[in-house]
């Protein structure tokens, strides 16, 4: 195995995580300040996804041109790009086009290189090293707000690091193999219908995944907000949901070498919509600290879980076009998720971000008691 290329490519996927959890809450809170309700931040926070799915649609037939490695680069520049423009032009309507743009160019990142890291790891070690890959995202989605909590809110920092971040990692790639080939083609909805029909509860726990990470990053600062705390309690409540995401990866990648991955998958699902639901009941109390940490810990769960799957299925061109079902099924939970809690927020009820969460993940505990929620995926022994 090639532990080098691992940890190279590990580091660049991370540098964009980095960089979204300092500027992403950065946009949020601008808009905030700027006076808008929480259905334009939730339209703001929702743009990504549709640059999502049109990322995804194109990454295979940009690689069978460019070579992963090569794209990879690209798009991690373009990001830089994009981000710097977001402080240069404070204007809801670019950022609204800026933030489509993000959503393009990272999609294609998070594609490659979660091939990548699936193509090279060993079976015996995929859920370890899988996970390390997601405990580390987290990780460094933590460090965002944190990071963003010590420069300020008021300036552009958080925008100018995120910057930084993204014009070196691809540096880190040069001279790097073992990518996964791929064929010069697009990704339909048709295939992503065909994907879904075949792993369903993958495909669901993905969906629910992705509204969870752009409502958190985007409308749980508003939220706390409303809730009557500061925008530091805000941002640390933020870091402490990363922080469950992060820190229980691990234990559950080892787990999952050893144990039965649906198992886990369904005890995740089921422990996020408890969370979920205890959310507005413990929100003034002391233990809503180490329920953001619940909460976090499961839905990262089920995203590394649906990893380690699809990594043990697929290989080359297949991986690439599942990862990019993957980010396709990203992009319509980013998009419907923020868009119905910020919707629900203002129009329905204060507490709708959490209960979302709890409907979704309901919906999973149902469709796991269905009889081929998983496809014809072999367990491994």
């Amino acid at each position: 195995m090639r532990w080098a290329t691992y940890f190279a490519v590990l580091a660049s996927v991370l540098s964009v995580g980095l960089a979204l959890g300092v500027s992403m809450p950065l946009v949020s809170l601008r808009l905030e300040g700027w006076g808008y309700g929480s259905f334009a931040i939730g339209v703001m926070a929702a743009m990504p996804a549709i640059g999502v799915l049109l990322g995804a649609k194109i990454s295979s037939h940009l690689a069978a041109r460019f070579g992963t490695a090569n794209l990879m680069r690209l798009c991690l520049w373009a990001g830089a790009l994009s981000i710097g423009l977001l402080a240069l032009l404070p204007s809801y309507p670019i950022w609204l086009l800026l933030r489509l743009m993000i959503g393009v160019i990272l999609t294609i990142v998070f594609i490659l290189g979660e091939s990548w890291i699936n193509q090279l790891v060993v079976e015996s070690w995929r859920g370890r090293l899988v996970a390390l890959y997601g405990s580390s995202y987290a990780l460094s989605q933590l460090s965002g707000p944190l990071l963003l909590g010590a420069l300020g809110t008021e300036d552009d920092y958080g925008f100018w690091v995120g910057v930084g971040l993204l014009l070196v990692s691809p540096l880190l790639l040069l001279g790097r193999s073992g990518a996964p080939s791929s064929e010069a083609s697009s990704v339909t909805f048709r295939d992503l219908w065909g994907f879904a029909r075949d792993l369903p509860a993958i495909a669901w726990a993905v969906s629910l995944f992705a509204a969870f990470e752009a409502m958190i990053l985007t409308l749980l600062p508003v939220y706390c907000l409303q809730q009557g705390f500061t925008a530091e309690i805000a941002l640390a409540m933020v870091s402490t949901v990363v922080v469950g995401d992060a820190l229980l990866q691990l234990p559950i990648g080892a787990l999952a070498d050893y144990l039965s991955r649906r198992t886990l998958f369904a005890g995740c699902a089921v422990v996020l919509m408890l969370s979920s639901l205890a959310i507005p009941l413990l929100l003034d109390t002391l233990l809503i600290w180490p329920l953001w940490v619940l909460f976090g810990a499961s839905a990262g769960g089920l995203f590394t879980l649906s990893l380690i799957l699809i990594g043990e299925r697929y290989r080359d061109d297949a991986l690439v076009r599942a990862n990019a079902h993957i980010a396709q099924l990203w992009g319509v939970g980013c998009l419907i998720g923020p868009l119905a809690a910020g919707a629900g927020s203002q129009w329905i009820s204060g507490h709708a971000l959490p209960l979302l969460m709890a409907i979704g993940a309901f919906g999973l505990v149902i469709l796991l008691l269905r009889q081929g929620a998983f496809g014809p995926v072999t367990e491994p022994a």
